[in-house]
Formats: C-alpha cells, structure tokens, sequence
C-alpha cells in the first residue's frame, strides 16, 4: 500500500453540533483492494465521519479528495453516483416495495422509456444468487427478516460497483453462517480493488479481514494501525482511552445458587402463538437474570414479545405474583410492571424528532394517560437522574435523541423504562451495535438492577454475554424452547451450543 495512492483522503475534518464536537481535524484514508476498519466508542465520530463523506452532513472545516479530486457529495445519492456506496446499520431500504424494486430504485433498467420489470427482477435474481442468497425478488422486502434485508441491501451497494464500499455496522442483524457469508463477499471485492471501510463492535471480524484500523475518540484521531501490528487489547485501550485489565469480567450474578434469588414472579404456562412460537414454559423469579440463546430466527424476540403482549398469545396463560394476568397488550403489560426494550430502536423503541426529555418521559407519560401531564419539575428531576446514572452523552435532555451515538440512544431507551421502576425488565439485543465501553456499562447495569430485585429476561445473539449475565439460559430452536439449563460451573458456550444443536443431549424442558 506504501506504493499505491490512496483511492479517499480526508484531511482535517471538523463538524460541530450545538454543544456537541463531533469531529475535530480527522484525517482519514483509504486505499483500493484494502478493508480498512474504523474503529471507536459510540460517540467516537465513526458515523459522523461517514455522514460527512457522503453528503448527508457538510463539514465545518477539511477537505475530502476521491481518485486525487477534490469533492463535496451534497447527499448519498450524488455520493453513490460518485462512486462511494454506503450500507448503514439500520436497514434503510423500503420494506413496501418488492425486493428487485429496493435493488433498482433511482436507477431502474428501461425499454423504450419505460421500467423493463422483467430486466429488474431477473437481474435481481442474478445478483442475490452472486452472494448465495436465493429468496423471491418479486416478494415485498418487508415480508423477510432483519438478516435479508440487510443482505439485500449490502447486494444493492455491491451492484453499483462502486470504487468506494462503506459497511456500517453490516454484521449486527446477521447469524454466524450469514457473517461467514460477508467476510467472503468483503474479501472478493476486496481482491478486485475496491475499497472497504468497515465499521463493527465485533473485534473478531476486525482482526478477521481488515488489513488496516483508525482509531477515532471523542471526536479526534487516535491512530491509524497495520492489523497485524496492533494487539486487541491495545485496541481496546486505545478506543476507551484508558487500560482495561478484562473489560469482559463483569461481577455478574451467573452461577450463584439458583435458590439465592426470590419468589416466582412471572410464570408462563403453555404459552404460545400459532406460527410464532410453539407453547412453552417459563418462570421467571424477582432477582434473576434468565437469558434467552438461540441462532437468528429461533424465536427469541417471539417469547419476549409473548411477555409483552406486543404479540397476543392464542394459547396458554400468563401469571404475575401467582395471580393469572390477562396481558393482551403492551398497556397491560405495563400496568403489570413489565418494560421491554425492543431490538430495534429506530422503529419501535425512540421517536427521532423528540428531545433526550421527551423519549425518557414517554413510558411514564402513556401509563398515567395523556390528561395527566407529568409536571416538568419532576421530568427534570427523573431525567437528570437517568442521564447521570446511565452516563448519557451529550448530558443534554433537550437534544434531539437522533442525534445522539447508536450507544447513547440505547441507554435513553433503557432509561424510558427504567423510570417506570418495572418488576421484569425485558431486554431484547440491548447491546447490539453499540461499542465496547457502552455494553459493558449496560451489563453492569443488568447485574445491578437484578441485585436490587428487579427481575431480567435478556436476549442476546452473543451466547457469552448470555452466560456472563444469566442466573439460568432457555435454549431455542426453530421456534421452540428445547431446554433450560442452570447456569452454574457446568454450563459453557459449548453446552448450550449442543442444546441449539440437539435438545436431546440436555434432557427435558424445565420450569
């Protein structure tokens, strides 16, 4: 690389929001046939940086050179046709439009001045089948999982060959063997000369493919590094900025004798939802953390849904504190003092517009109903103590949640119920996509939070964040609960990975 031009420069790059210093002189650069990772808390200026090359937000200072020319994208679309493609974290496609209709859109193949339907699908069918990915194009998008749309969406990217690939955060809705899938896609085009700047929280992919990384923290460049010449934990140190002797160790709950925690809390009996989740049962106790493991699609988020009533049950029943409890919506839920925080936090968790205030308040807010307005001395008083206990950053509850980091926005989500002082918190993915600091913050939390009473139903797609924080792990598969295992010295990574593979190996489902 030393004898090649870089095919991207940025060259002191400075962008400032009101109170917030996103960036400050970053350089960054890229070069043809390299996945070049970058690298950072949330918060760090990662996204920013990337808003800031394609357009989406202009800079106050710096320049930005592609192929030695000076450019200024005013939006990704006059990016895309430049040559700089971008496939964010958040799916931000068109889940009512057929899939080959999301590949073309703005730039549809045309027969006598007309959209040429048949070219788009069967071009469509070409392309997805490139990366192994065989599903009907003529189907609405919205109609397949997180993981498809997210490898629709990086096909999309990849048709318009561009010089320039951006992948934000690609992995984070994607299962092992999907992952495996896009590391060999990224090292394909990378071996044709294209350019990838790859952003992810998962350290393993990191060291997997990227040949380079920049470091970025609190808006200033740390570093840029060979992967070879720069160990994980020094990564990790250089992203918190400070050392860390196993950031992983977290003085969890895991292991102690079941027995230690309280009395039944929430129980579900034959619980079910035909096509969603086969019956199961599952009790969950005041104190305890029980995690839910299984690949994508197994039915996790499905059982979490169940507790919620944002999916109603057509079979079995549900009981609080011993008695049965009617919860056929997410109101009743929280008249039973159950909280979820959902796995998407764009669609159903934060509303964009509304300040840092207005999302913390909202769960609060509905369960007194909108005639009796929390008074705004004591919306001070419970947001500024939520911002101080969960280290929200900027500490400014009037700042449009939008434009706070991917981290951040989820600690103003846990907040939201965290102020409703729920019984059982149901937390589905609540680190996914979000840094190495902030996920440890929040799994500290867990373990507090459950010391103090409050009872956890957690999820998530990292089987040893389930282990480190659960007192007891439901096993799913195929939309089934195949075991429940008691998390104490026995219990490993590999266990629970036979239980996903064959139920059989540890016996029968238990309450």
């Amino acid at each position: 690389m030393a004898q090649q031009k870089p095919v991207l420069t940025m060259t002191g790059i400075s962008k400032h929001f009101p109170g917030v210093r996103a960036l400050d002189g970053v350089d960054f650069r890229l070069f043809p046939g390299e996945v070049h990772a970058l690298m950072g808390e949330n918060g760090a200026g990662k996204s920013t940086l990337i808003k800031v090359l394609t357009g989406v937000y202009g800079t106050d200072a710096g320049v930005i050179t592609l192929d030695g020319a000076e450019v200024s994208f005013s939006g990704p679309m006059q990016a895309t046709a430049g040559g700089v493609s971008t496939v964010y974290q958040e799916v931000n496609l068109l889940p009512n439009l057929s899939v080959a209709e999301n590949i073309f859109i703005g730039r549809e193949p045309r027969r006598l001045g007309m959209v040429n339907w048949r070219e788009a699908r069967r071009r469509a069918t070409e392309l997805l089948a490139r990366i192994d990915l065989h599903i009907d194009v003529t189907e609405l998008l919205g109609s397949y999982s997180l993981a498809v749309q997210q490898m629709v969406a990086i096909a999309r990217a990849v048709d318009v060959r561009a010089r320039v690939l951006i992948l934000d955060e690609p992995t984070s809705s994607l299962d092992a063997d999907e992952v495996a899938q896009l590391l060999r896609i990224m090292r394909r085009l990378r071996d044709d000369g294209i350019a990838i700047l790859f952003v992810t929280h998962f350290l393993d992919q990191v060291y997997g493919i990227a040949d380079r990384i920049t470091v970025l923290r609190n808006g200033q460049l740390v570093g840029e590094y060979l992967t070879p010449e720069l160990p994980q934990l020094a990564l990790v140190e250089k992203m918190i900025g400070k050392e860390l002797d196993d950031l992983g160790r977290i003085d969890a709950a895991a292991g102690r004798d079941p027995e230690a925690v309280g009395a039944p809390l929430v129980t579900a009996d034959g619980l079910g939802r035909t096509g969603s989740v086969a019956p199961f049962s599952l009790t969950i106790r005041a104190g305890e953390v029980v995690g839910l493991a299984g690949l994508l699609g197994s039915g996790r988020t499905e059982v979490a849904r169940l507790f919620f009533g944002a999916d109603r049950a057509d079979r079995g029943r549900l009981t609080v504190e011993g008695e049965p409890a009617a919860i056929r919506n997410p109101v009743a839920a929280i008249d039973r003092n159950i909280a979820f925080c959902s796995e998407n936090r764009r669609t159903e968790g934060l509303v964009g517009d509304l300040s840092v205030r207005e999302n913390i308040i909202l769960a609060m807010q509905a369960a007194r109903g909108w005639l009796r307005p929390v008074p705004r001395r004591r919306q001070d008083e419970l947001v500024q103590r939520w911002i101080d206990a969960l280290s929200i950053r900027p500490a400014d509850p009037d700042m449009p949640v939008r434009n706070l980091s991917g981290g951040n926005q989820q600690k103003v989500l846990l907040a939201r119920w965290l102020i409703t002082e729920p019984r059982l918190l149901i937390l589905d993915e609540p680190t996914r996509g979000i840094d190495i600091g902030a996920k440890a913050e929040i799994q500290r939390l867990v373990v507090r939070l459950a010391d103090e009473g409050m009872a956890v139903l957690f999820i998530s797609a990292e089987l040893e964040e389930v282990l480190r924080l659960s007192h007891r792990v439901a096993v799913m598969r195929d939309r089934q609960m195949v075991a429940q295992l008691t998390n104490d010295d026995s219990l490993n990574a590999d266990r629970v990975m036979r239980a996903i593979a064959n139920s059989e190996q540890e016996g029968a489902v238990t309450p």
